[in-house]
């Protein structure tokens, strides 16, 4: 019996060539490198000069990020749509007719954001105000508009790394992981008020709060990145970029501008040490290397456990060395508050229900079950998200 042979000419290739996206990507990684230590610089800023004037370097810095976010992605979207083969555009979403990655179009959107709070910012302030609070609306529109670009980062970052192959994929997984420790970053930043000073590390709500916002970003990038300790790296990333900003910031002289003054500081302000992130994290990779694609309910249940208690164990006593003389120095940077402070006993003294450095142990029992639960749902919602991340192709 004859086959039939078909003279049709062959199908037309749907992987993109990954080195015409090598450019914006870096682009946009190092944008978002700026939004992030603009943002923590701003932060610093805030606490050291108060909000003088707009056009302060931090603001300049992240509408710097933003700017060439915007260009980068715009040009991208541009050249795929009017100059790209039908490979390039294989693997691109549409919009309006134009065609461009899942994450471009997410960075544009960010950009647009953080673009249109400047003028309203300003505005805001010269109407009400001063640091009349930091929820306003101006600064939510800024928010969501540097989580957007964080976001597009990583959509352009694992859509990359996920259509690599062989060696290739290696750098494309760093870079995953590198977008990964910004965003654990931004993160770790929006809560510091509950959970970064180590006066909070005896209280039940910086476990709540870190179990709620911390394991989600770990799990899913360690579910969706490549590398062998993916979910380790995005926390070592954190902590480096965290310390290089501490140690940066605190050697710069300052003094504030904004009355009233109760803590006359000399130099900027600078965040406090980070958390030490990288023990949890190494627990998750080997979590998820045992458990694999099986039983992710079960697998949230160990990741929430052994987050919280790792948590627990290393911040329990490592925050007594940062309330002690010992770390009063250059290289830990405790006991440095900001110009508005009024200094007292308070900052050697854990800030409990009853203070006086008397933990509330029925409180802190209860309030560590409560951190579990929380950290098992928001590890689940990481490997959730994990999946979705690691099929993304466009």
């Amino acid at each position: 019996m004859a086959t039939l042979v078909s003279d049709a000419a062959p199908a037309v290739r749907t992987k993109p060539a990954i080195s015409d996206l090598t450019l914006t990507l870096g682009a946009v990684m190092l944008s978002s490198a700026f939004i992030v230590t603009g943002l923590i610089w701003d932060i610093s800023w805030h606490r050291t000069v108060g909000r003088d004037t707009f056009w302060t370097l931090p603001h300049l810095e992240e509408q710097l990020g933003a700017s060439l976010t915007g260009l980068f992605c715009g040009w991208l979207v541009l050249r795929t749509t009017f100059f790209g083969t039908p490979a390039d555009k294989a693997s691109t979403v549409k919009f309006w007719g134009f065609s461009g990655p899942l994450g471009a179009w997410v960075c544009i959107w960010g950009t647009l954001l953080m673009i249109a709070s400047a003028p309203f910012d300003d505005w805001w302030h010269n109407a009400y105000g001063l640091d009349v609070q930091i929820v306003s609306p101006p600064h939510m529109v800024l928010l969501w508009g540097m989580v957007a670009i964080q976001a597009g980062a990583i959509l352009m970052a694992v859509a990359v790394q996920n259509r690599a192959t062989g060696a290739e994929a290696r750098p494309y997984a760093l870079v995953y992981a590198a977008s990964g420790g910004l965003i654990v970053t931004m993160a770790a930043t929006a809560i510091m008020e509950y959970a970064s000073a180590p006066n909070t590390m005896h209280s039940a709500i910086f476990y709540e709060v870190t179990g709620a916002v911390l394991p989600v970003f770990l799990v899913a990038f360690g579910r969706a990145g490549r590398l062998r300790w993916p979910a380790t790296t995005t926390a070592a990333i954190y902590m480096v970029l965290t310390l290089v900003m501490m140690w940066t910031l605190e050697a710069f002289p300052a003094t504030p501008k904004l009355a009233p003054i109760y803590n006359p500081v000399t130099h900027m302000v600078p965040p406090f040490f980070p958390l030490i992130l990288i023990v949890p994290a190494i627990a998750i990779d080997l979590l998820l290397r045992r458990f694999g694609y099986k039983n992710d309910w079960l697998l949230a249940l160990a990741i929430g456990v052994a987050f919280v208690a790792l948590m627990l164990v290393v911040h329990w006593f490592w925050s007594e060395f940062l309330l002690s003389p010992a770390a009063r120095n250059y290289v830990f940077a405790s006991d440095q508050w900001d110009y508005n402070s009024r200094l007292g006993p308070w900052r050697y003294e854990y800030w409990t229900p009853h203070h006086r450095g008397r933990p509330d142990v029925g409180g802190l029992f209860s309030g560590l079950g409560v951190a579990t639960l929380l950290a098992i749902v928001s590890a689940r919602v990481g490997l959730w998200w994990g999946v979705g991340m690691a099929r993304l192709r466009r």
